[in-house]
């Protein structure tokens, strides 16, 4: 996809604005970004990952006590990860992790995902074989 600004290099730069419903993106290369950075004043979001998860735990529902995920004393067996290592860098450190937290995970991949098990995504083009296939298993459970 070559830049909307220049039209002669590849864009690499991504950018959707979403004002009142009304939707804008731009594609920029590298050189037309940082352009329209100093025009604007354009900076990087501070939205982190690693920050919203640590807000989701703070959450009264995914408190230690409701959930299993203890500020101290549950560590994973094998990496060590605790609680507040997760809160921290939101991640878990093996798979291990995933079952020592199991109590406390599910409540927060439901309210990440909105289920607590993961479903994917079919591709729009070329995907009607595995849409049929997963409408059917769904209309037969």
């Amino acid at each position: 996809m070559l830049c909307d600004n220049c039209k002669r290099r590849e864009a690499n730069v991504h950018i959707t604005k979403i004002v009142n419903n009304d939707k804008t993106s731009i594609n920029l290369c590298e050189e037309c970004a940082r352009e329209y950075q100093d025009q604007i004043g354009f900076v990087q979001p501070s939205f982190s990952f690693h920050k919203f998860l640590a807000g989701l735990l703070e959450h009264p529902a995914m408190m230690p006590e409701k959930t299993g995920l203890s500020p101290e004393g549950t560590k994973c067996p094998v990496c060590g990860t605790t609680r507040q290592v997760f809160s921290q860098y939101g991640k878990l450190g093996c798979d291990r992790c995933y079952d020592t937290f199991a109590a406390g995970l599910s409540p927060l991949i439901k309210r990440v995902h909105g289920r607590g098990r993961h479903t994917g995504k079919v591709p729009g083009r070329g995907g009607q074989a595995i849409k049929l296939k997963k409408e059917l298993e769904a209309l037969k459970s």
